[in-house]
């Protein structure tokens, strides 16, 4: 545990905040593509919705609270259930559903990369303070590389994860069943592993692309 003394207590908060608008607005876009797809589970579920109660996980909220102390904010939003019998290609419209979460976070990050862009451009020699030392300079700059962050982490391709679904969407239906079965199995434990072995490791698989999306929408700054 942190010394609470030695906590930046407006990035604590800043992290939260924007952690958890970014992870509801990511539960939000599947609940929503999933009822323009005919599903009526979401909608049932009172996750067609923008406020972040429906969207929260308790257990996920904690974590974020917790990991918010250190350097990074960490955590998860309540999974949104989906019915594929509903759904006219199963297949194809897990794919998009599974995309959507994603897919937000991108126009979140490209949102407000772009208020970091025109920042950078109209004062380039004070933009940089404005970034280290304001409450919406570091508002602005949290919630591109969180969802950034958020974006790159969903899109491995694993179980639980969307990019498992995606990928599932995408192998031959005979493989799909195969991969289906072990990352069901094993995929939560091992992105645990991941996760938890330490930030070098989980840097290489999500580092590169993130840095990559921030220095391309952003720019130098």
């Amino acid at each position: 545990m942190p010394n609470l003394s030695s906590i930046d207590w407006e990035m604590f908060l800043i992290h939260v905040i924007v952690v958890v608008l970014s992870l509801s607005l990511h539960e939000f876009g599947h609940a929503y593509s999933a009822d323009r797809l005919g599903d009526p589970t979401p909608r049932r579920d009172g996750r067609v919705t923008l406020w972040p109660d429906k969207h929260l996980d308790p257990l996920g909220f904690i974590m974020i609270l917790m990991t918010s102390l250190g350097v990074h904010a960490l955590g998860w939003g309540k999974p949104v259930m989906v019915n594929p019998r509903y759904l006219k290609n199963p297949r194809k419209d897990m794919m998009i559903v599974a995309a959507s979460g994603p897919a937000m976070n991108l126009a979140l990050a490209l949102v407000f990369g772009l208020i970091l862009r025109i920042a950078v451009k109209l004062h380039p020699d004070t933009a940089f303070l404005w970034v280290e030392d304001s409450v919406s300079g570091r508002f602005v700059l949290s919630f591109v590389s969180i969802n950034l962050l958020l974006m790159c982490f969903n899109l491995i391709p694993m179980h639980p994860l969307d990019g498992g679904k995606l990928l599932s969407g995408v192998l031959p239906f005979s493989q799909s069943v195969q991969y289906d079965r072990f990352f069901y199995q094993f995929g939560p434990m091992i992105l645990l592993l991941l996760i938890f072995s330490g930030s070098s490791v989980f840097g290489m698989i999500v580092g590169p692309p993130v840095t990559a999306l921030f220095r391309l929408i952003v720019g130098p700054i």
